[in-house]
């Protein structure tokens, strides 16, 4: 099985825009989860949403690194005790950033339940990619 996750894409907007909108609770919330965090080395973070079909999801973990441009954290689903690891990496290309992010440790889950959260957690980017893409053109076209 496949530990890792990984996604790519190319926004056309500045690294900075990029950077605050993965690493500021404020902008975090509104696209992607309500979020209690913070970019800064060992702070202990929580995303949680307000439903879904099966309930409140919260999400926590420890910042591992948060230096300009990569942000590293642990990542625990609530009520499992298994760590996983995010990690965002932006960089500034000719068509504006380019966004890596890879989500690794899967198989740190046993069983089946590795390969369930391979796919829930593979979805679950792609869509958290298109959040973030449209959150970006709203600002940038707002601003």
């Amino acid at each position: 099985m496949k530990d890792a996750i990984t996604k790519e894409k190319v926004f056309n907007h500045p690294i900075d825009k990029v950077w605050n909108a993965i690493s500021i609770a404020e902008e975090i919330s509104t696209w992607f989860l309500k979020a209690n965090f913070k970019a800064e080395k060992g702070y202990p973070y929580t995303f949680s949403s307000e439903s879904n079909e099966k309930g409140c999801t919260t999400i926590s973990g420890t910042i591992k690194e948060a230096n300009p441009y990569v942000l590293v954290y642990t990542w625990i689903v609530a009520n499992t005790e298994v760590e996983t690891l995010v990690t965002w990496k932006l960089e500034s290309v000719p068509e504006g950033t380019k966004l890596h992010l890879e989500h690794s440790g899967i198989s740190n889950y046993t069983g089946d339940t590795a390969i369930e959260m391979f796919e829930s957690f593979n979805s679950g980017w792609e869509g958290c990619i298109n959040q973030l893409t449209n959150y970006l053109k709203k600002i940038v076209n707002a601003g």
